[in-house]
Order: C-alpha cells, then structure tokens, then sequence
C-alpha cells in the first residue's frame, strides 16, 4: 500500500509540509512550482530554496506577496520576544477583533494586526486593505486552474480554520474575514499542499503525534498561550504534545491540513521507504526544524475490532431488534444474534456486536442500556477488509449506485440493491433482470 507518513516532532505548518512533499517528488520540482507561479493569485510568488538545520539539508518553501513575508513574534519564558518570518492567513471578526491562522514558516502565529505594521521600514498599507470572506475564499478557489478533487480539498481545509477562528472569537463564520495579503499566502500554501497530495496518490497518510510548542505569542489582545485557541481547536481529536521547546510549532493552517488529510496519527508503521523529504522552517532550534515525509510502501494488515457479546433469555424478539438497531444508528460495524441454548434448558439468543475500538465504550453503554444483560464480554480481533468507494452508473432508467470492492488481489462491483429494488418496483419486473440488464 503506497503511504505517506509525516513526522512532525517539530510541529507542522503549510509551507515545510508543502517542502516536504516536493522533496518527496523531485522530478515535478520545476512544473510544481511553474503551476504554483501560474495560479493568478495576486502579486504571489512561490520558490523552493536549499535549505540546511543542524547540518541536515532540505527545501524551505518561499512563498512572498508583492515581494515581502510577513512578521510574527514568540514571547519566550524570559520576557523578550523573537520576530520571525512567516505565511500568515489573517482573520478579522466583524467587530474589531484581529487575529491571524498563520500557514507557514517560523511556526509563530496568531500575531500582530497585518494592517497596522510595516516591513523594512516601509508603508505597504497599499497591500493590505481589501478582505475576503469565506464565499470569497471559494470564488478565489474556484477560479483557480487545478482539479477540482484539489479545490474540494482547499475549500474543506479553509472550512476547519474559520471555524476555528469563529469559535476562537464567539463570531458566525460568515463574519470572519481575511485580509488580502494573508489570504493569498494561505491560498498559495493550501493550494500547494493539496495539489502534491493529490499529484503523490498515496493510498494512506499516517502522522506521529504533533508537537505543539510551548510558551507563549504575541497577538493583537496580548499574550497567548501555546498552541494559540484556534489551533488548539482544530487539533481536538489529535494527540498532540509539548516540550520545553519555545515557540508555535504548529500553525492554524499545518492543523487544519493534517486534519484532513491525515486518517491515523500513531507511530511510524513498518513500510519499505523509497523517497525522504525534509521541509524546513526558518527559526532555529537545537533541535532540526522541519517537518519529514516518508514515502514507501507498507503491507495490507488489518485493523483492531472489538466483538462485544452477552447471552439473552429474558427479551422479546422486538426488544432484541431494538437493541440492534440502536447499535447500528450508534456506528457499531455489524450486529448479530446466534440462537443458544442456556441454564435451565432455556432457549437463548447471543448478541454479537461488532464495532471499532474507538467505539466500544459507547457500545457497552448501549448494550447494558438496551438489554437485560448483567455481563458483556470482550474479544479483540484483527480484520482484513477490502477497500470499498462507491460509483454511480448511468442507464436508461436513470442512475444507479454501484459499490466496488479491491485490495488482496481481488476487485468485484456490486450494484445497489436499494436502487434495483426501486426500478423493479416501478417496472414491475423481476430484480434479477434489471440487474442482469444492467451489468451488460
């Protein structure tokens, strides 16, 4: 199975994943990056420079709007505080709030108002003026030129940060708006990221644990906590962790990217690498700065499931079936009973439910709730599925769902029995031959 897998000991942010990514693909460096230049997006430039932390060397992704990055300051635990450079995705609520989903570099977010400070010694307020909301964030998406499966992606990373800012702030998304500057740097890492994801076709992406920083940054209101509120939000459901490293390690925007497209956060699993790629931040720590991406191929193991059972002779049928579909609305994988035969010579049922272990103290809770059971026992197993994704087929009666089914050298399709039954029933013709009809 081609994965990736992302190790982000220090942290992630959009510009060092999209490093990463294009290390992990060299051969596309120079078409990446003439599609990154191409986009349209306004006074954006996207470079790929040599990079080295503690003597280990990678890509820093240089990613500038009308010819500057901007600022950002970590406050460390002895007062002072350390500017640093970075891509920021500026949010503003409505009602004079400020506050920045930074995407890339120096890992320091959350910061000072864009608007309110100048580079170099010069005014670029000129820059700076004009916010997007997040319809139009999408019309920016949309008239990108990359696939589409590309801009569902950018669209649906965009969605967790406003959200995030929203509940960050206590505003609707559709009062948070971007600053032009920050959205087209945010557009810019986003859309880099999701197009060598979507050009790499790994089949899974598994991440380690993230390691948030710690101390704390600056920002508009004040002084922030690491990692700052939105980034805290988005990385809910993730296992993080800090050390005594200082700084935002993990930006608004690294969050949000992670959590979409990464489906597991564990150890690194047993897989054959054939490319590494380093993307490097700009801040220096005694530890190398970067984020790590591994390709290579792992084999198709199973997974854990948890078979949770109790035996049953004092329910009704109907109570039983309730039990069941209770279980199933509740996301249990399968439910089952087996008739048995119990003390006394009383005629029984075993109820089997089978569920994720994510899910198996919900489902305990459901069993004790929904039957009479004084007892449910657990039995861990490993299962080995194929990987299912689901097409729609045109015919003369209209379209109709069919499931495919692959992995373990064997691919079958099946169509959708609910979509059959439905022509069968207006037709008035045996299932079967609508099914036959159909496959031909």
């Amino acid at each position: 199975m081609r994965t990736i897998y992302l190790d982000c000991g220090m942290g992630a942010a959009g510009d060092m994943l999209m490093a990463a990514l294009l290390e992990l693909c060299p051969e596309k460096k120079e078409e990446f990056l003439g599609k990154m230049n191409g986009l349209g997006l306004p006074g954006v430039k996207v470079e790929a420079e040599p990079a080295v932390k503690c003597g280990i060397t990678g890509t820093h992704m240089n990613v500038t709007v009308f010819g500057e990055e901007e600022e950002s300051e970590d406050v460390h635990d002895h007062g002072h505080a350390h500017t640093h450079s970075h891509e920021a995705c500026e949010f503003i609520a409505t009602d004079g709030l400020h506050s920045h989903a930074n995407s890339h570099d120096g890992h320091d977010h959350h910061h000072e108002d864009q608007a309110a400070h100048s580079h170099d010694g010069h005014d670029h307020s000129h820059h700076h003026h004009h916010h997007s909301t997040m319809a139009g964030i999408a019309s920016i998406i949309d008239g990108l030129d990359i696939p589409d499966p590309v801009k569902e992606d950018m669209k649906a990373v965009y969605a967790l940060i406003a959200e995030a800012e929203s509940h960050a702030h206590g505003m609707p998304v559709d009062q948070i708006h971007f600053h032009e500057v920050g959205t087209m740097d945010a557009v810019a890492d986003i859309a880099g990221v999701c197009l060598l994801f979507h050009e790499l076709g790994a089949d899974q992406i598994i991440a380690s644990p993230v390691h948030v920083g710690s101390g704390h940054v600056h920002c508009a209101h004040g002084i922030l906590p690491v990692p700052a509120p939105a980034t805290a939000h988005i990385l809910q459901g993730i296992p993080v962790y800090s050390t005594q490293v200082q700084g935002e390690l993990c930006t608004p925007t690294g969050a949000a990217l992670l959590k979409h497209f990464v489906k597991e956060f564990r150890e690194m699993p047993v897989m054959t690498t054939s490319k590494i790629g380093y993307g490097m931040g700009k801040k220096d720590f005694e530890r190398a700065n970067c984020v790590r991406a591994f390709l290579g191929d792992t084999a198709e193991t199973g997974d854990e499931i948890a078979e949770l059972s109790c035996n049953l002779d004092d329910m009704t049928a109907e109570a039983v079936g309730f039990a069941e579909e209770a279980l199933f609305e509740a996301g249990a994988l399968e439910v089952y009973t087996v008739p048995v035969g119990m003390k006394k010579s009383r005629p029984g049922v075993l109820l089997t439910c089978m569920c994720r272990r994510e899910d198996e103290e919900k489902m305990v809770e459901l069993l004790f709730r929904h039957t009479t059971t004084l007892g449910v026992r657990e039995h861990i197993s490993r299962r080995f599925t194929l990987k299912r994704r689901e097409e729609t087929v045109e015919t003369a009666y209209g379209p109709v769902r069919k499931k495919i089914s692959q992995g373990h050298g064997v691919a079958r399709a099946k169509l959708e029995y609910e979509d059959l039954a439905a022509i069968a029933k207006k037709t008035g013709r045996p299932l079967e031959e609508i099914r036959k009809e159909i496959e031909k």
